[in-house]
């Protein structure tokens, strides 16, 4: 999981939500307006195309927006830019086999505010660990560990396809360490290179993982 810092609530959703007067419009009346799309846009661009949760790339085809805290649990949420973050498995998605992430929390209708760790945190990375094959595993620390566990559960993020998707982009990065026989520096400018966004304004997927499995076991 990796950091999301959020940005100013953008112009456009802050002069729609003021056109819809006191009453909270319903999510689904947002679905098919300009507005919806350029707020899209910019949560992308906030989090370098990668998933709020598991960290698979992801553009407008291929996600959703997520509420952080379940509009259904409070609508005064509904809107709320700082609660607003893009998941994998887009809204279109038949069948979201498996399901994980955003739409596994949806489907259970699960909300705890102390069990589920927010990637809007910045400590947010310190609850998990990753192994070379592609699990992710709760910290050993007391105070996080069950919150970790927990998340780890509720979205999903251990299932068969995202491990072997997490090994293959650890695979991929290790193979060429080994070719090039990289010594100490270089291996911490591979790391900066996974913090930072690319020229195309992107994340490279599982950064986190990755940066987890290099600073562990090749520094």
């Amino acid at each position: 999981m990796k950091y999301i810092q959020k940005s100013a609530e953008p112009t456009s959703l802050s002069t729609w939500k003021i056109k819809q007067g006191a009453k909270i419009p319903t999510w689904k009346s947002f679905r098919r307006t300009v507005v919806k799309d350029q707020l899209l846009e910019t949560l992308l661009k906030e989090q370098g195309y990668i998933c709020c949760y598991c960290g698979v790339a992801i553009d407008k085809g291929n996600c959703h927006i997520e509420h952080f805290k379940p509009q259904g649990k409070d609508e005064t949420v509904r809107f709320d830019y700082f609660n607003l973050i893009v998941s994998c498995q887009g809204e279109d998605d038949k069948p979201r086999v498996p399901v994980h992430c955003g739409h596994q929390k949806d489907k259970d209708n699960w909300y705890d505010e102390k069990l589920l760790v927010s990637p809007l945190i910045a400590n947010c990375g310190e609850f998990f660990k990753y192994s070379a094959a592609g699990e992710i595993l709760p910290t050993e620390e007391t105070s996080k560990k069950v919150a970790a566990e927990t998340t780890i559960e509720k979205l999903a993020l251990n299932i068969p396809k995202l491990q072997r998707m997490r090994k293959a982009a650890i695979d991929a990065e290790l193979e060429l360490l080994v070719d090039e026989d990289f010594n100490e520096e270089e291996i911490r400018n591979i790391i900066k290179d996974y913090l930072e966004l690319n020229d195309d304004g992107k994340y490279q997927p599982f950064c986190a993982t990755i940066v987890y499995i290099l600073e562990n076991y090749y520094l």
